[in-house]
């Protein structure tokens, strides 16, 4: 083990590859070995170099790997994918991760703290529940249109519903008021959910300078500010806000060859979460413009004059 100078773990959740090659690239072994095993190897291991694809736990094991004394490299899958040699299984993709992380232009992610990482829990427990609360919502909508009762989209309009329900005028059999009222307490449940955990992230924005920054920014509120702080890396990283904006995925997908440019569509490559909520951000503002009167002398209005709404909005994102 002392002469493996790349550990490369291809990973799972009990069963997990090791690959370990020289300094020359040349395997030295290529095994499984199970959770707890893997752990004991990499605090007996000496400090090497610990490749593992950017994916579902990655960071768990980055840091674990980093406490013991390691270089921990976190590839992208899609880049590992060009090294994997004829047939897919475990021990050509740990092989494959190894020579990946040779290469000397190989871009890695950074490995996230803990701390960043509850940052993006309380995120995505938020989104989640939003997108639970309005699959209920659509799911009543859809049951009461087949009893002529149609209501309008989003939770603003509940209240409606709610009267429609204590009308006794209104023909609806019994059952259909009893399930009703148990889709109205469940959507009432997540609905205080959601509003908690909106509630934490405006605390979050009172103690974190950056956040508070953030939501200086005209469109972004506690939620994107989280959002950004939670899935960016450090953002001291980027030179300018254009390349925050490529790092986002707004930049056109390029098939250029010969000398001739051709340029497409937004790639959805990137971080499409930070990148969706910027996009209704900017397009909340580009509303409140066209509400308010375009300003001829003021950037969003002169480029609001020439450009369609969406594209104007990944403009401003970028």
């Amino acid at each position: 083990m002392s002469e493996v100078h790349v550990l490369a773990i291809d990973l799972a959740k009990r069963s997990f590859q090791l690959c370990g090659t020289d300094r020359g690239g040349a395997v030295l072994f290529n095994r499984t070995v199970s959770r707890s095993k893997l752990e004991q190897i990499l605090r007996a291991q000496p400090p090497c170099i610990v490749a593992m694809e950017a994916c579902a736990t990655s960071h768990y094991w980055g840091r674990m790997g980093v406490a013991c004394g390691h270089e921990v490299r976190l590839i992208q899958p899609i880049y590992v994918k060009p090294f994997v040699k004829r047939q897919k299984n475990d021990a050509a993709d740990a092989a494959a991760i190894a020579e990946a992380a040779l290469r000397p232009n190989m871009h890695c992610v950074a490995v996230k703290s803990a701390e960043h990482q509850a940052r993006a829990v309380a995120f995505r427990a938020h989104q989640c529940f939003v997108g639970q609360r309005t699959q209920l919502i659509n799911a009543l909508r859809g049951h009461l249109a087949e009893f002529g009762l149609v209501v309008a989209k989003g939770p603003a309009n509940l209240k409606s519903l709610v009267d429609m329900m204590k009308d006794e005028s209104v023909d609806v059999p019994e059952a259909v008021r009893d399930v009703v009222q148990l889709f109205l307490d469940q959507i009432e449940a997540i609905t205080s959910k959601i509003e908690d955990l909106a509630l934490r992230l405006k605390k979050a924005t009172k103690e974190n300078d950056e956040m508070r920054r953030l939501c200086t920014v005209p469109g972004v509120g506690p939620v994107t500010a989280g959002a950004v702080l939670a899935f960016a890396p450090d953002l001291r990283a980027f030179s300018s806000g254009r390349n925050f904006a490529a790092w986002l995925g707004l930049v056109p997908r390029q098939h250029s060859t010969g000398g001739k440019t051709r340029l497409g569509a937004v790639s959805k490559m990137g971080q499409n979460d930070i990148r969706r909520l910027l996009i209704v951000g900017a397009m909340s503002r580009i509303r409140w413009i066209v509400r308010k009167g375009v300003l001829p002398d003021n950037w969003l209005g002169r480029i609001l004059g020439r450009k369609p709404r969406m594209s104007m909005a990944g403009t401003k994102c970028a």
